[in-house]
């Protein structure tokens, strides 16, 4: 009875101080114990890469720029990691056009071998392709302004005449053509040679050679 009461008087005696110290207790260790024993959740911004499309191939419909990845390892390793360290890629080599869903799982993120991969979101994209196609597609210039009063322009000459042109089959119809950045022939009296920048008639369309300018002789003659 003794022993109880004894017990019970040096758990309840000055209680306040003893849990004040129990508590100090508790924060000194988490105070003190190694960052590298702790381990917290970071989520990331990641850019969402899409690789080893077939070549005969187009995107049509692009995902999102990004996905959210969340990554677990100890607070030191957090604390050097940024969106920079980390990739999601999408390999795209066994896409076809009848599959528009692709999945997102962590075995698509690169990422330090001492941090784990714990969600993606979303955990699937949508990507549609479509067959993509080759044309060569004649140049047209866009001649702004008029020549000189008393002068006509009797025909213009495109160098190169026609541009090869790839995109999605899809984007490219018969009566498209490439237009050149706007030409200013106000108030020549003479045959004029000008450059231009070539202008595809869609965004989704692009040049297959490095050329991206033209030459444009105006010739011009008396009425």
């Amino acid at each position: 009875m003794n022993f109880t009461r004894g017990l019970r008087n040096l758990i309840t005696r000055n209680w306040p101080l003893k849990l004040a110290a129990l508590l100090l207790a508790f924060i000194l260790w988490m105070t003190l114990i190694p960052e590298e024993k702790v381990n917290s959740d970071k989520t990331f911004a990641v850019a969402l890469e899409m690789r080893n499309l077939p070549g005969e191939f187009e995107v049509v419909e692009k995902p999102q720029a990004t996905v959210e990845v969340t990554l677990r390892a100890n607070n030191r390793v957090l604390n050097q990691l940024s969106a920079a360290n980390v990739r999601c890629v999408l390999s795209l080599e066994k896409a076809t056009v009848n599959q528009e869903d692709y999945p997102l799982n962590p075995d698509m993120i690169a990422a330090p071998a001492e941090a784990k991969v714990v969600r993606v979101m979303p955990n699937k994209v949508r990507v549609k392709i479509e067959r993509g196609r080759e044309v060569s597609m004649e140049i047209e210039p866009a001649l702004i302004g008029k020549p000189k009063p008393g002068f006509k322009v009797v025909k213009y000459e495109i160098l190169p005449s026609k541009a090869m042109v790839r995109g999605p089959e899809s984007k490219i119809k018969p009566k498209d053509k490439v237009r050149t950045s706007p030409i200013d022939i106000s108030g020549i009296a003479q045959t004029a040679d000008f450059e231009a920048d070539m202008i595809l008639p869609k965004p989704e369309l692009r040049l297959t050679t490095a050329q991206t300018r033209v030459r444009v002789r105006v010739v011009v003659a008396a009425e």
